[in-house]
């Protein structure tokens, strides 16, 4: 077990998951995950500014996170807070998801950030208790995974983007190559606008500032390139940091740890 900043990460056998505990009073700011998070609030209170609205949570609530859902969070008071996540792959979401609504053609997202529901605060904390046990069956797995897991998914279809073709191209240049540098005039070019157009509709369209995802794609990327191996220093040169302790700065504020501590809970 690591400990980085009141945040611990642990051993979870189960591929696809990481299992994260914290007390701690952080502040994070505006920043996404790739992947579905699950959680309890077990101490203090916790207010977050999300895609789905602005929610606080309390001792018992379930917790929730979509990928790429835009979000800050605080801590409630000055005592700070404690909870505890499991983050999955979104694989096995969307694959629960179609067992759960037993369509195939549908999709599944966290509805709700935040429940109050003693039943299904039991069932997430099995699912923790499962993820983070000693080489848990398929059985008992699948078991809590769909239990905790059912209640919170809310069905869609699949849906066009709501973000214009021509965002979307300009956008698509930075998930191609986050190391790169690139311009705001170069991102407004591919969009065909003006840079303070281009600036304004995309902030207003994804949640960020162009600058602010560029970032956050770099810091997810360097988060993949240590869990496959690569030495922090070196993970920060690929990303386009422009140098470790940068890296580190915003590592720990979108994750909690440190990039050396990732590395070892890995290792």
């Amino acid at each position: 077990m690591t400990k980085s900043q009141d945040f611990k990460m642990l051993p979870c056998g189960i591929r696809g998951v990481e299992a994260v505990v914290a007390d701690s009073a952080i502040v994070f700011g505006r920043h996404t995950h790739e992947l579905f998070g699950v959680g309890l609030m077990d101490r203090g209170g916790h207010k977050s500014a999300s895609g789905r609205g602005t929610v606080e949570a309390w001792p018992g609530d379930v917790i929730t996170v979509n990928p790429g859902e835009v979000h800050d969070g605080a801590p409630i008071g000055s005592t700070g807070r404690s909870w505890r996540m499991l983050y999955f792959e979104p694989s096995i979401i969307v694959e629960a998801a179609k067992d759960i609504t037993e369509e195939m053609h549908l999709d599944g997202e966290f509805a709700s950030p935040a429940v109050r529901d003693k039943q299904l605060a039991l069932a997430v904390h099995r699912l923790f208790k499962v993820a983070t046990g000693t080489a848990p069956s398929l059985l008992q797995l699948d078991e809590a995974l769909l239990s905790a897991i059912g209640p919170l998914l809310h069905p869609i279809p699949p849906r066009l983007s709501g973000i214009p073709a021509a965002i979307l191209s300009a956008r698509s240049m930075m998930d191609h190559d986050p190391a790169a540098a690139v311009s705001l005039t170069v991102l407004a070019h591919e969009a065909g606008l003006s840079r303070y157009q281009f600036l304004r509709a995309f902030a207003r369209l994804t949640g960020l500032t162009p600058h602010a995802y560029l970032v956050q794609r770099r810091v997810h990327l360097a988060r993949q390139l240590i869990r496959r191996g690569m030495k922090p220093a070196e993970a920060a040169v690929a990303c386009g940091f422009a140098d470790q302790s940068h890296m580190t700065r915003l590592f720990v504020r979108t994750f909690g740890l440190a990039p050396g501590a990732f590395a070892k809970v890995l290792s």
